[in-house]
């Protein structure tokens, strides 16, 4: 049994060690505040982030915003990034490049003993793997479903690409995202991604229309850099008052007609039958963890 998916729409990544980044950070309406040990820190500064971790907790939390953080890759640093991550504060780790089924269960085994030491319950630390090799791509199933602590999982990326030898883009991706989806839905965790390009800052037409293409493929949260991308992401993840309106209907009338022994019936000028009530009542429980967020 898969544990209850996390209410992600959005999670902004905050490099930890950049103060006017962090201070504001609890302002932006994200979902989740992703603290950035990977790429965003260089080499050198790695040891002065992860000490950095545990002060920036509370301040990005202030705003009701889950905290991720993204640990390394190379084992070391994954031991020490962990050490200084794992925390009641701390909702989950972000675990790039992730290989297979037994590298997420070594890193939980690490996690577990942090997690004791520290009095905490086993299992509070969640795990979003990013899937950004082909070396590991004949392994996303197995990856989905690795680890109880999974929530999420995103393939592919400026990493899948650079791998590649291919041009980061919604087609080059394609492939890959949907096999990282279908895994998700299978393992029962949240499939992360969009359809646009990612590190995109100033278009927004076009980043609303990638985040909207991926919703209509099946994709629940994503990641961003920028919070002028947060909105956007809560808008399209999210869900409307027409479109909350239009499911409670859709429920009153399939029931009215489940009462008369109909399997399906007419609404709106289209049949509905199961399959549809049941994404109808899967949007209005996904939106009820959103109440009194933007």
């Amino acid at each position: 049994m898969s544990r209850p998916q996390p209410a992600w729409r959005s999670l902004l990544f905050v490099p930890v060690t950049a103060e006017r980044f962090l201070a504001k950070a609890h302002t932006r309406g994200a979902d989740g505040i992703i603290l950035d040990l990977e790429d965003a820190i260089l080499p050198e500064h790695k040891a002065e982030a992860r000490a950095a971790v545990a002060a920036a907790v509370p301040r990005v939390a202030q705003g009701g915003a889950d905290v991720v953080v993204r640990i390394n890759r190379p084992l070391d640093l994954a031991i020490a990034d962990i050490a200084a991550a794992v925390m009641p504060g701390v909702a989950a780790l972000m675990l790039p490049k992730v290989m297979g089924a037994d590298h997420v269960r070594l890193l939980s085994e690490l996690v577990a003993g942090c997690e004791a030491a520290q009095g905490m319950a086993e299992g509070h630390t969640r795990f979003i793997a990013l899937v950004e090799t082909p070396a590991a791509l004949p392994h996303l199933f197995a990856i989905a479903a690795a680890d109880p602590r999974m929530a999420a999982m995103s393939v592919g990326g400026e990493d899948m690409a650079t791998e590649l030898g291919a041009i980061p883009s919604a087609d080059s991706m394609y492939p890959f995202a949907m096999l990282g989806l279908a895994a998700s839905r299978a393992a029962g965790i949240l499939p992360m991604g969009s359809m646009g390009k990612f590190a995109e800052l100033n278009d927004l037409d076009a980043y609303r229309a990638g985040l909207r293409r991926a919703r209509g493929l099946g994709f629940g949260t994503t990641s961003c850099i920028h919070p002028a991308h947060v909105p956007i992401i809560n808008e399209e993840y999210g869900t409307s008052a027409e479109e909350l309106d239009k499911a409670r209907r859709l429920l009153a009338a399939f029931d009215a007609a489940a009462a008369k022994g109909l399997g399906a019936v007419a609404f709106e000028g289209s049949m509905i039958d199961l399959p549809i009530v049941i994404r109808a009542r899967r949007l209005l429980e996904r939106a009820k963890a959103w109440e009194g967020k933007a």
